[in-house]
């Protein structure tokens, strides 16, 4: 619908209230003389009824949840309400010319009791649920609005439009980079040889490529393997391995002047330069033989 037609549907909703609250505001004004109300107060009552359904309807439209559920029921009992009142006014006639008996709205009395009970308690029960329908609506945050897959769409289009068009200058295509085959690692067979190695010619020593070539080359070429073999004899140290007679021989030569506090395998271990377990058997052996020097 567009706007015109919502401006008309509105006038004609109000103009049909405003007709229907002027036909309920004459019960109601005689109803409110009938319990005792003055002049002022007997117009004023309509508007305490009938106004309060208006706030709720509206309270209605803008609530959600628990709220507008409480506004819902406000508004049926308040409905509710005025209905009986009204019908109350077109089942006795001396209500029209106001010269029914003053508290007096049927003739039994327990009915009497309880329209009189309605009509009292609505002016109080309009103040307190109108407070509360009018602080609920004032608190009241409406939920956001979520996002269509439209709008993200169309969102996602501009902002690719708008990083196309800020771009200055087109990139380059990269350039194609021939790779060069490197020579495969000739594995070396190491020898007992105590012979240095000999250079390479200059003339046989391959051409260096350029640098672009070497990074695409060394991205290409698998990672070296690691050559595996024997250890040559040149790597290896050049103390000869003792034996123990030697180790025993030469721990009674360092450790001739050391005092027994000082007779340690660390000591030893480290003057002699063997391992832990060797020092420890030439420390046991050296103090058996001190021991056995003391007693003869």
């Amino acid at each position: 619908m567009n706007r015109t037609g919502r401006v008309l549907l509105v006038a004609a909703l109000v103009t049909v209230v405003a007709m229907a609250f002027r036909v309920s505001w004459n019960a109601l004004r005689d109803i409110a003389n009938a319990i005792g109300a003055d002049h002022t107060a007997a117009t004023l009552y309509p508007f305490v009824v009938d106004g309060l359904m208006a706030l709720a309807l509206v309270a209605t439209l803008v609530l959600v949840g628990r709220d507008r559920t409480f506004a819902l029921r406000v508004l049926g009992t308040y409905t509710l309400a005025s209905l009986v009142l009204n019908y109350v006014h077109g089942l006795v006639p001396k209500l029209h010319g106001a010269t029914v008996d003053w508290g007096r709205l049927a003739d039994w009395d327990p009915a009497n009791w309880a329209l009189v009970l309605l009509a009292t308690s609505l002016p109080v029960g309009s103040i307190y649920f109108g407070s509360d329908l009018v602080a609920k609506v004032l608190h009241h945050r409406p939920a956001p609005v979520p996002t269509t897959d439209a709008n993200a769409e169309e969102s996602t289009e501009i902002v690719s439009n708008r990083s196309t068009a800020d771009l200055t200058e087109s990139t380059h295509a990269p350039v194609a980079v021939a790779s060069v085959r490197m020579p495969d690692p000739v594995a070396v067979d190491f020898v007992k040889s105590t012979l240095p190695l000999k250079p390479v010619p200059t003339a046989l020593a391959p051409t260096p490529a350029p640098a672009i070539e070497r990074r695409a080359a060394a991205a290409e070429s698998p990672r070296p393997r690691r050559a595996t073999g024997r250890v040559p004899e040149v790597a290896r140290s050049s103390r000869p391995k003792r034996t123990p007679d030697q180790l025993l021989a030469e721990a009674r030569t360092v450790t001739a002047g050391w005092p027994d506090a000082k007779l340690t395998a660390e000591g030893i271990r480290l003057a002699v330069h063997t391992s832990p377990a060797n020092a420890r058997t030439l420390r046991d052996t050296l103090r058996t033989e001190r021991t056995g020097k003391a007693v003869a």
